[in-house]
């Protein structure tokens, strides 16, 4: 699928005619006709039900609405493209896992986006495995993740080691206890874990946890990220264990219960590429840097 063929789809369905787009388009009706019954050949699916007037199959809607994101977020890319190129703008992107932003990263960047404000610094969720493709493939700067690696192109920074805690439902007979739980005494309780993929991640750090101290834990559900995961606690899904940092969202369904086990800690990690000289990176690390002290 090319991105002409998107144009001329969208224009075709926005239109309701093949006529009338070809005229925005500026092109024969003939070979826009064309292009565009040579998508619906290569996605094997009808598009458009060539009747009077012309409408939109069920995937026509789907492609049409899609296509329009993607020609929009291509307009974006252009332009951002084309002001960096002029020194108009420095695109500074950070990747970070969403666990990280309940404890001192927001007001790092906050204070970051003062230090420089020529900066368009562009915040993009994703785990710690993909932080590692995206840094290796330039599309970010800098990644805050929580999942130790070895890896020659990457230098990694540990900022500091949270402490976890455990997340029950409010009404389950664990948030009773006004003391601090061991892993043993959650044996058997169903364990919900995030993130579903991709894998190794923070889960398998609270997987490897239970089975150092020799229980093997009972998995309840998978969540693809943390928001859910407290979802499902606070729908009585079963227990997880998190950063201490979530506390601060302040969820009145789930009860927050200290862990009594030694080195029960998951780190915040900067990755960066090796090498990499940049001004306003050595800027954002000076910062972090402030911030461990």
């Amino acid at each position: 699928m090319e991105l002409r063929h998107l144009r001329y789809f969208t224009s075709v369905a926005a239109e309701g005619s093949f006529s009338r787009a070809a005229e925005k388009l500026n092109i024969a009706q003939p070979p826009l006709s064309r292009q565009v019954q040579q998508l619906e050949e290569e996605l094997g699916v009808r598009l458009l039900d060539r009747g009077r007037p012309l409408t939109l199959t069920e995937p026509g809607r789907y492609l049409y609405e899609q296509g329009l994101q993607v020609l929009q977020r291509v307009e974006e890319m252009k332009s951002m493209t084309r002001r960096i190129a002029k020194g108009m703008v420095l695109q500074f992107n950070i990747g970070f896992v969403a666990s990280t932003l309940y404890g001192s990263l927001p007001e790092i960047i906050r204070r970051f986006r003062i230090l420089v404000p020529g900066a368009e610094v562009q915040l993009l969720e994703m785990t710690t495995l993909e932080q590692v493709a995206a840094l290796k493939d330039g599309r970010i700067d800098v990644g805050f993740g929580r999942l130790r690696f070895d890896d020659e192109m990457i230098l990694r920074k540990v900022i500091r080691e949270e402490h976890l805690c455990l997340a029950v439902p409010i009404d389950h007979p664990l948030a009773a206890t006004q003391e601090k739980l061991r892993l043993r005494q959650t044996a058997g309780e169903p364990l919900i874990i995030y993130p579903k993929s991709p894998r190794p991640s923070y889960a398998d750090q609270v997987l490897g946890f239970y089975r150092d101290v020799g229980v093997e834990p009972l998995i309840g559900m998978e969540a693809k990220e943390l928001q859910t995961a407290l979802g499902l606690v606070a729908a009585g899904g079963g227990i997880c264990v998190v950063p201490n940092s979530v506390r601060r969202l302040g969820r009145d369904d789930i009860k927050y219960i200290e862990l009594d086990e030694p080195g029960l800690t998951t780190p915040i990690i900067m990755s960066q590429r090796r090498n990499d000289a940049s001004p306003i990176l050595r800027q954002l690390s000076a910062l972090v840097s402030d911030f461990e002290t």
